[in-house]
């Protein structure tokens, strides 16, 4: 209430403020005018009004306050307002904002959803209705907080739009257990490698030797253009991706993921190689019958016929990445210096993943100390 006990003082330059009490709840309205002394008496006599007809019961909130954003969010809801509606106008805001593969996902969810939820009322929702879906999953947890924070986002939608004042799936989470996750890190060996490379020829050999030995997505090999290559530093400029879902290429999966890194002799040759087979064609770097690849799907049945016939146990092609990881490691090479190359924003990130490729020398630790100081 204001200092002065009026329950009216300025609220800005141009505003005065009312506060009163009503069902309860302490609520304040603003009123566009300069808070002169007479627009101060005149707005306390109308306080006084209100009053007086809550008392009564004869208070109109609306006709008090037409423009109160407290009236508009008690307005009746529509008949279109279902958590169909809601999800929808998600999927159109995002199409507006994202990259075509994370729209291709969230269309995904917001199908599995739509049809648990698409014809349930807003108002009607609560947390135990998600908690009793998610506990009929079979998917594991990664996959549960997709669809659960697609359907908070949609919800959040309406709360924005002032169609409900509360979102009832804020810190909403369910985590069921699951067995130890699989290592999907997979490397080839070098002799895999070698046998790899020596069954194959062109473009195709081209390709797996400079995934090889640059550790790069897949989706940043095939948007991989010859503009980005510096033969004169040795660098490769990556600062785009495509994925199966876009029709051209798009930015980095992450920040850090737009980078120069370093080429190594056997990219080098790779790529001096390539030339013969693309150059002239276009601007992008590795093709397929002289076009550009459509994704990784184009690339996974070349690997996977590739490895067959090498007489290779299967990975999938991502693998090359992680044996470009597997053996910096083992060589010792600095993994700050690897981070970088691999496009992670964090250290703990390679070493979450790679860790275990490091040389150990266990058996040596300490002894630099003892040396010194023993």
């Amino acid at each position: 209430m204001a200092r002065n006990g009026s329950g009216v003082k300025a609220a800005s330059e141009s505003s005065i403020e009312i506060e009163f009490q009503y069902e309860g709840e302490r609520c304040r309205e603003r009123i566009k005018c300069k808070p002169s002394p007479s627009n101060l008496r005149r707005l306390a006599l109308f306080r006084d009004e209100i009053i007086d007809s809550i008392a009564i019961g004869t208070f109109d909130y609306q006709a008090s306050f037409p423009n109160s954003k407290r009236f508009k969010a008690k307005a009746p809801l529509s008949d279109n307002e279902t958590i169909g509606h809601w999800l929808k106008v998600l999927l159109d805001r995002t199409e507006q904002t994202s990259k075509a593969s994370t729209y291709a996902t969230l269309t995904t969810t917001i199908k599995k959803l739509d049809g648990a939820f698409g014809k349930m009322k807003l108002t009607d929702i609560k947390r135990r209705h998600v908690r009793e879906y998610c506990e009929k999953l079979t998917c594991g947890n990664r996959q549960i907080r997709k669809l659960v924070s697609a359907l908070r986002q949609a919800i959040e939608c309406a709360v924005d739009d002032e169609i409900i004042d509360t979102n009832p799936l804020t810190n909403f989470t369910f985590k069921k257990i699951e067995p130890p996750k699989e290592d999907h890190v997979d490397p080839l060996t070098k002799e895999e490698v070698e046998t790899l490379l020596n069954s194959l020829s062109g473009s195709f050999k081209n390709f797996c030797q400079f995934a090889i030995w640059t550790g790069l997505r897949t989706s940043e090999l095939v948007a991989l253009e010859w503009g980005d290559i510096d033969f004169i530093r040795g660098v490769a400029r990556i600062n785009k991706a495509k994925t199966q879902d876009a029709s051209k290429a798009e930015t980095t999966k992450t920040t850090s993921g737009t980078r120069d890194i370093k080429l190594l002799p056997p990219a080098l040759d790779a790529l001096k190689q390539q030339k013969a087979e693309t150059f002239i064609l276009g601007k992008e770097i590795f093709m397929r019958d002289g076009k550009a690849y459509d994704g990784a799907e184009q690339i996974w049945r070349d690997w996977k016929r590739a490895l067959q016939r090498a007489g290779i146990r299967y990975r999938n092609p991502y693998q090359t990445r992680h044996t470009f990881a597997s053996f910096m490691l083992s060589a010792g090479e600095n993994i700050n210096w690897l981070a970088k190359q691999m496009g992670h924003s964090q250290v703990t990130t390679t070493l979450k993943h790679y860790a275990r490729f490091m040389p150990d020398g266990e058996d040596q630790y300490g002894l630099k100390a003892v040396e010194r100081f023993g």
